[in-house]
């Protein structure tokens, strides 16, 4: 993973100023970030889009808690998105707490802002490991000269094919929404028109054969983006 790559961050914090001022630090890294205030407003938001890293504050608004919503992203999502807690609360009981409930780091107030930046990066590369070679069988990426492999034969690719396969396979079993493919793959604007994913999801379900009788399949969520999963009844 690149330094620059875009990597998209939700930010759930209360404090409007407090979250006006992370959000700011991390949009200036290059970085996208989708702000919430309520945990309503949280898991809402990633009903619709999908999200690389999330940062939670503990103490929100009408009751809910930073454990709740952790507990909820471990049960609602299919992935293991890392969570930083960045909250006041900072006793060895709270940090024990937030880690046994499924968070990954977790940092105390005040934020500094090269410190959290810093560990957004840990965590995503963390997540999404720079490989050489990614395995999933029959299909072989070898990053050091872009081609993908189908039992030894090289199929053919463009430039953004092969990107958008690349990280589609790295996030599989992941609901990708196509604003975050559209960040990832085409470092581009999330409002920019999204044809260009469907297209280019088309593709690649023909030339890698992503279709529901094969082992692999690409599949289009409802309004929302792609998932690709593996076939776990394959003879």
């Amino acid at each position: 993973m690149s330094e620059n790559q875009n990597l998209r961050i939700a930010l759930l914090e209360d404090n409007e100023e407090q979250a006006a001022k992370v959000s700011r630090w991390i949009e200036n890294k290059g970085y996208h970030c989708g702000v919430f205030h309520t945990a309503e407003d949280f898991q809402r938001g990633f009903r619709k889009n999908s999200y690389d890293v999330v940062v939670l504050d503990w103490m929100l608004q009408n009751g809910s808690t930073g454990i709740d919503v952790l507990q909820w992203i471990r049960k609602t999502l299919t992935s293991d998105v890392p969570v930083i807690f960045a909250t006041s609360r900072q006793s060895e009981e709270d940090i024990v707490e937030a880690l046994r409930s499924g968070a990954d780091d977790y940092l105390a107030k005040p934020v500094r802002q090269h410190e959290l930046l810093a560990r957004l990066y840990a965590l995503a590369r963390r997540a999404q490991p720079e490989v050489e070679i990614l395995k999933c069988p029959p299909y072989v990426f070898d990053t050091s000269n872009r081609q993908v492999k189908v039992d030894e034969e090289v199929i053919k690719l463009t430039e953004k094919e092969y990107d958008l396969a690349l990280f589609l396979f790295r996030n599989r079993g992941r609901v990708l929404s196509r604003q975050h493919l559209l960040t990832s793959v085409w470092g581009t604007s999330a409002e920019l028109n999204t044809r260009t994913v469907d297209t280019h999801a088309s593709r690649l379900r023909k030339k890698l054969k992503l279709l529901a009788s094969e082992r692999w399949k690409l599949t289009s969520i409802y309004q929302h983006g792609y998932r690709l999963e593996e076939h776990t009844n394959q003879e």
